[in-house]
């Protein structure tokens, strides 16, 4: 009787892992969290469509629903930084000199690189600055630097109705050019939600990176004619090296900026801008839209987690 109770009793072998995936397979089950095929991510992402335009519209009413002037803001904020920067660059250093229509090539640049620049920057901070989202629901986590781009384009569809009307005042006259700032907008766009979606893999890892952000797209921001006429400056400088000017203008920043003067300013000719600008401008956005994209795609089944 000692013996018997004393014997452990039987257990049963486990099964193999092949037989466990072959049953998990049979009753439609996978891994929680797993990274999904890229297309099925893609499809997944596309599904949820109608969530990421909700969400960057809701952010968007959000954003100054503190403030007494309300969504004004979403032009002033803008057109403040254009007036500081004429001021400054215009009439304390010159820049102004020898750029015809320099309000509306100013105040152009300025909306244009604050759609990048904003884009960037919510961007560092879509996963960090979501982990109760991340970690409560089941979704693409790509779903938010997108949703957080598409949210500072319709800012800047605001915007553009205050440029229409600085061009008008102008004497800037409505051409069929203007047209062209469509699919230069689609551009820009999908290069600002690629580098976006880098940012943001980068940032869910290491959330000091939103912290150094404003000083790298600082010194873009300096680098991409934004207040002065990259071409008329380096044009005064005939001893700089050749390869420097045409960095300077293959910058992706200050191409969508230059493809926006050229299609809304009729002064600013097809001469100030770089060789092949357009496949240049279609480079950058396949490069960071499709390479950002995969990158951020590949770390999916980390993000939210310590």
């Amino acid at each position: 009787m000692t013996q018997a109770l004393h014997t452990p009793p039987r257990t049963a072998e486990a099964p193999p892992e092949a037989d466990l995936a072959a049953l998990a397979a049979r009753h439609g089950l996978s891994v929680s969290g797993a990274r999904p095929s890229l297309p099925q991510y893609v499809r997944q992402l596309w599904a949820r469509r109608h969530f990421i335009a909700a969400f960057s519209t809701a952010k968007l009413t959000a954003q100054y629903s503190q403030a007494k002037l309300g969504q004004v803001w979403q032009v002033l904020t803008p057109l403040l930084n254009a007036a500081v920067y004429y001021l400054i660059f215009g009439k304390l250093m010159g820049t102004s000199r020898g750029v015809p229509d320099f309000v509306p090539f100013l105040v152009t640049g300025v909306f244009v690189w604050t759609f990048t620049q904003s884009s960037i920057m919510a961007g560092t901070r879509a996963i960090s600055g979501n982990l109760g989202l991340v970690r409560a629901l089941h979704f693409p986590r790509a779903a938010l630097p997108i949703s957080f781009c598409l949210q500072q384009l319709q800012q800047l569809l605001f915007s553009m109705a205050a440029l229409v009307v600085i061009l008008l005042c102008f004497g800037v006259p409505v051409a069929a050019s203007w047209l062209l700032a469509v699919p230069a907008l689609v551009l820009q766009f999908a290069f600002n939600a690629g580098v976006s979606l880098i940012v943001a893999r980068l940032g869910a890892k290491t959330p000091d990176l939103a912290q150094l952000m404003p000083f790298v797209l600082r010194t873009w921001m300096y680098a991409s004619g934004v207040m002065f006429s990259i071409s008329h400056i380096m044009s005064k400088h005939t001893d700089a090296p050749s390869w420097l000017t045409a960095v300077l203008q293959a910058n992706p920043a200050a191409v969508y900026i230059d493809l926006m003067r050229f299609a809304l300013i009729d002064s600013f000719q097809g001469s100030q801008l770089p060789p092949h600008v357009w496949a240049i401008a279609a480079g950058w956005a396949l490069l960071a839209g499709v390479g950002g994209f995969i990158y951020f795609w590949k770390a999916e089944e980390t993000y939210g987690r310590g």
